[in-house]
């Protein structure tokens, strides 16, 4: 075996080198035992390290097979296919596919050549990667394969695209990102410690600000808007209004109290939003969602009317009386003096925050949004207590006559009268 071959071109394919010639192949379609001036003429040297072009005719046993245009066949086994891990050669290069090999090896007795496509790229790969890392040029990419802390592409090296880096949002399972097409930037380049760091999430970042300035642009306080929820967050909802992001708080969930987000929408769900304030200068969107509904009070209408007996919540307490909510958004007032029938000084000694309560509506007016509530009046008032009969007066007729009273007093003191006469 020799480590040079000269070969016969048959003008589509195309090799380099330079090099003594020791044997020459015998062309395919060549019956005769010599070789014309013409076919001389086309004849080229072949060496180890020489960069050759061919087209994919095979994917078998895990190798690829090229046809390089003449006699030699040539081969590229599945760890010379891709500088990052496959597990199947079809993975890197299909059928038809052109490439540019690097001759590892040739085999006179086999007619065949050893490539490495992994080989040929690498040099030319780092040269393109530096200009793109220098310009910020974004580009696509296939995800390889997924490993711990990130993910890995094939970019003519190993490119490796950190967690953090791949989208906007924290993403838990990367298992369903093999095979798929990123587009990333050059975050980091380091040649001589063959390191390359790519970022999609640069790339989807700067996508998402220059379409949030779009749509900033033409939105407008009060527009009512589809929207998709996208996540979901302690203090409210964050919003997909067509591309972009817009914060529903938690204040804005609902008429009624919301205590977290979740109690009222779920991720992926379709919502009505109300544009409340759009300020560029920050990049901000606030939403509503309970200002693109119907309010309380016009729900309302119709719904009570003076004299109903109405179940509610007490919402507040205040030293003149309890507000309680009869409906979401829709609250009370019961003054102190109609909590009870007997006298109270302060509301708290009869109710208490969260107490359900049945009220009697005293006025019921949804132009104002005043409803006035009396608990009193829907309870029976206590009988009065009976009070005790007074002591008759002793009348002066049963006092004894003044002769009765003198004859009386002459019984008893006569004798020791007697004595002053």
């Amino acid at each position: 075996m020799s480590e040079e071959t000269k070969v016969q071109e048959t003008g589509s394919a195309e090799a380099v080198g330079e090099g003594a010639i020791n044997e020459t192949a015998q062309p395919a379609n060549e019956a005769a035992e010599t070789v014309s001036q013409d076919a001389m003429d086309n004849l080229v040297t072949l060496k180890k390290g020489d960069i050759v072009k061919g087209t994919i005719v095979k994917i078998e046993d895990n190798q690829a097979f090229v046809s390089l245009g003449y006699k030699y066949e040539g081969t590229i086994s599945l760890r010379e296919l891709s500088n990052v891990q496959l597990d199947n050669a079809s993975e890197a290069v299909q059928v038809g596919q052109e490439v540019e090999a690097k001759v590892l090896n040739i085999d006179d007795a086999k007619e065949t050549l050893t490539l490495s496509k992994r080989q040929a790229e690498t040099p030319k790969a780092w040269d393109e990667l530096q200009a793109k890392f220098e310009s910020g040029e974004a580009f696509d990419v296939v995800v390889a394969d997924v490993v711990k802390g990130g993910l890995v592409a094939d970019v003519g090296v190993r490119g490796f695209i950190p967690a953090s880096m791949v989208e906007r949002h924290f993403v838990e399972d990367f298992s369903s990102y093999k095979g798929r097409t990123l587009r990333v930037k050059v975050k980091e380049i380091d040649r001589e410690n063959n390191k390359v760091i790519l970022s999609a999430k640069d790339v989807l970042e700067a996508e998402y600000e220059q379409k949030k300035n779009e749509i900033m642009d033409s939105l407008q306080p009060g527009q009512v808007i589809e929207g998709t929820v996208q996540r979901l967050t302690p203090f409210g909802a964050f919003v997909d209004i067509g591309g972009v992001d817009g914060l529903v708080h938690v204040s804005e969930m609902a008429w009624q109290h919301v205590a977290h987000p979740a109690d009222v929408v779920s991720e992926g769900q379709s919502v009505k939003v109300k544009v409340l304030k759009v300020d560029p200068s920050v990049g901000k969107i606030s939403l509503s969602i309970k200002a693109a509904q119907p309010g309380p009070w016009e729900s309302a209408t119709g719904q009570f009317n003076t004299g109903d007996i109405v179940t509610g919540v007490v919402k507040r307490l205040v030293s003149f009386g309890a507000f309680v909510e009869i409906a979401p958004g829709v609250e009370g007032l019961v003054h102190i003096s109609q909590i009870a029938h007997r006298h109270i000084a302060t509301p708290h000694e009869v109710l208490k925050e969260g107490q359900e309560v049945q009220a009697k509506i005293l006025d019921f007016n949804p132009a104002e949004k005043r409803v006035s509530l009396s608990i009193k009046e829907t309870e029976e008032a206590p009988a009065r207590p009976e009070r005790a009969p007074r002591a008759p007066k002793e009348s002066s007729s049963n006092l004894p006559e003044p002769e009765s009273m003198s004859f009386t007093l002459g019984e008893k003191f006569g004798d020791k009268l007697s004595k002053f006469k």
